[in-house]
């Protein structure tokens, strides 16, 4: 390692690399492109830093005077972006490095200045930095490095054609670092193309549960999930809490709420500015404010030290982007708790995503009224407050205090002052839930029964069950396996309640619907027979009193006799030649149709009389009549002028 890099590290307080740094970091790989996969908040961002300094740095100690870059990390979001410079920036300070940004929503005339004063690492977000690009305002031609960020992200948000880009323009000799917290198939695919014989690197906690996050799942009455949110943030008091929700209005309407009820909060959503998510960001970090609601866009690489809370305000659409909401805690071996609020209607769908995350979590109930206030007790007692020394000016005051009023009048005034500092907590309803998901336990010994009637009969599970249930006087559990086949099911009941299943049935072996049921001495074979080729009826055709058209009907009555004999078919319609005249169609409908005189016209329609008609044969319209009776008008006084000449 750079010594100018090492003391950077010392300054920080690190006296251990993480498994990420080290894994990178590795002698053994050289200068090997690697394809990178670690857990949330494991160092990756002084990780890849490390990685790339022998590439930046060479031999020397120093970086030379920047120019054109050296290095380029590319991040899907402007927060990471940033956050990703702050880091390198204090990595590489020893070593003069000079770190410049190219991020949507900045000033990019700010950002070609820069690049024109030189910087040796730029960091930038996949559209603006083409834009640089294409542009002229990036030369790429001096860069050893790159490094893509949470690349798997980067493809989630459409960033392809971006990346693919950039990484054409950029010199085909140089080392390309892919850093995704999972590689699917696009990630692979992206690797190959524009890495070469990269090493994939996998630290050992990939696999694990991030022993740093306690997952709690809250279950909470369905009117009761805002109230539930509020409890717990009181329940916790945790310097910084993050509230994730899926959509904007849901991010308006809880920090509206928040705030009401005299939280310090900020809002961060994909329809604020660059400036004002980057003011929300400082005033977590400052201290201004202790509770930001977020969309997704928070979910990756946002870095708060003081981060110790994550509420799911609304349950994620998928299990890895509650890995990365979670991941916003638990950080550089700091503790913190994931907490997801579970009303009744989510609850399978919590379920299913901590089994596809691989999670151990602890299901209970929602903090209470009651519960925040013993915490709130608890925290009390152990300020460290009442250890200290009183100074000359308290003890005058303490003394004042005992003389006016008697010791439990100063404990209840010191109760209510304390607790009006506080945001009070909600009551909450019974939520319903039925607590954590319960396996269920071995069957045991069983008999197998076979029930007559399969798929032929339209027999399934859903309708066997209550059947069984109700006909044989059992409960769900004492049904074990239940398979249908093709003309007959198999049931499976347990032993001991056996006895209680014929004696219901009686000595016919009948239940519901003249079904009859067997012992059998073995168990049915495994394997289920296929479902019947599914046959359609015969429909009527689309449209209210729609009847089938001519051909149709004859298809479905003419008799099968066989191959068609195509010598027989009916010749094809001719197309008769142009110039010759058509016969009209007679109707069958149409009793006013006349046979055609030797002749062969058509007798025309007499007109009817009085009705005048234009030169082209069409009746003068009222316009035309006008203009008539006004040119006969004028022609009738033209003739008295003549006379009276």
């Amino acid at each position: 390692m750079k010594q100018a890099l090492a003391d950077a590290l010392a300054k920080r307080g690190y006296t251990t690399l993480t498994q990420v740094q080290k894994a990178v970091t590795n002698a053994e790989y050289g200068e090997s492109d690697l394809l990178v996969s670690a857990q949330t908040g494991s160092g990756k961002t002084v990780g890849f830093g490390l990685a790339i300094a022998p590439n930046l740095m060479g031999e020397a100690d120093r970086l030379p005077k920047a120019a054109e870059p050296l290095a380029l990390v590319i991040a899907p979001t402007r927060e990471l972006a940033m956050q990703v410079k702050r880091e390198l920036a204090w990595l590489y300070a020893e070593a003069g490095a000079v770190v410049a940004s190219c991020v949507g929503g900045m000033d990019s005339r700010d950002e070609r200045r820069a690049l024109d004063r030189g910087a040796h690492i730029v960091v930038a977000t996949p559209g603006r930095l083409r834009d640089h690009i294409t542009r002229g305002a990036l030369n790429m031609r001096k860069l050893r490095a790159i490094v893509l960020d949470e690349a798997d992200e980067m493809l989630d948000l459409g960033f392809r054609e971006d990346l693919e880009f950039i990484l054409g323009e950029a010199p085909a000799e140089r080392r390309t670092l892919l850093f995704s917290a999972t590689v699917p198939r696009s990630i692979a695919n992206l690797a190959r193309s524009y890495q070469k014989d990269a090493i994939r690197v996998i630290t050992t906690g990939e696999a694990t549960q991030h022993t740093d996050i306690e997952y709690r799942a809250l279950q909470v009455a369905a009117r009761d999930a805002e109230n539930a949110i509020i409890n717990v943030l009181r329940y916790y008091e945790a310097p910084n809490a993050l509230v994730f929700c899926n959509t904007r209005a849901m991010v308006n309407r809880l920090t509206t709420r928040f705030s009401n009820r005299g939280f310090s909060v900020v809002a961060l959503s994909g329809e604020l500015t660059q400036n004002e998510r980057t003011h929300a960001l400082q005033a977590m970090r400052d201290g201004r404010a202790r509770v930001c609601v977020a969309t997704d866009v928070a979910a990756r690489g946002i870095d708060l030290p003081k981060l110790e809370l994550v509420i799911h305000a609304e349950l994620p659409s998928n299990a890895e982007t509650m890995l990365h909401r979670s991941g916003r805690t638990g950080r550089a071996g700091r503790k913190g708790v994931s907490a997801l609020i579970v009303p009744p209607k989510a609850r399978r769908k919590a379920e299913s995503l901590l089994r596809t995350a691989k999670l151990e979590c602890q299901w209970a109930e929602a903090p209470s009224a009651e519960a925040v206030r013993q915490r709130d007790e608890e925290r009390m007692l152990a300020d460290p407050t009442w250890q200290l020394d009183l100074s000359e000016a308290e003890g005058i005051a303490a003394r004042k205090l005992t003389d006016l009023f008697s010791p439990e009048v100063i404990a209840a005034a010191y109760l209510r002052l304390y607790n009006s500092r506080q945001s009070a907590p909600e009551n909450l309803m019974p939520s319903g839930g039925e607590g954590p998901p319960k396996p269920r336990a071995a069957f045991g010994p069983s008999t197998w029964f076979a029930i007559s009637g399969g798929h032929n009969q339209n027999a399934e599970p859903r309708r066997l069950l209550p059947m069984l249930c109700k006909a044989g006087n059992l409960t769900k559990d004492d049904i074990g396996a239940i398979r249908v086949q093709q003309d007959q099911s198999f049931v499976e009941i347990r032993n001991a309640s056996v006895p209680t299943f014929l004696k219901s049935i009686g000595k016919a072996m009948t239940v519901e619907a003249g079904a009859t049921v067997t012992e059998l001495a073995d168990p049915p074979a495994a394997a289920n027979e296929p479902r019947p080729a599914f046959v359609p009826r015969d429909r009527k055709p689309h449209g209210k009193g729609k009847a089938p058209n001519r051909r149709q009907a004859e298809a479905k009555t003419a008799p099968d006799t066989g191959p068609i004999d195509w010598n027989d078919a009916p010749a094809p319609r001719q197309k008769k030649p142009k110039g010759t005249t058509a016969k009209a169609k007679a109707h069958p409908r149409n009793d006013r149709e006349r046979a055609l005189p030797e002749g062969g016209t058509k007798p025309q329609k007499p007109k009817s009389p009085g009705k005048k008609t234009t030169p082209i044969g069409k009746p003068t319209s009222k316009k035309n009549k006008a203009r008539a009776r006004a040119a006969a008008l004028e022609k009738e006084r033209a003739a008295k002028e003549r006379k009276k000449r």
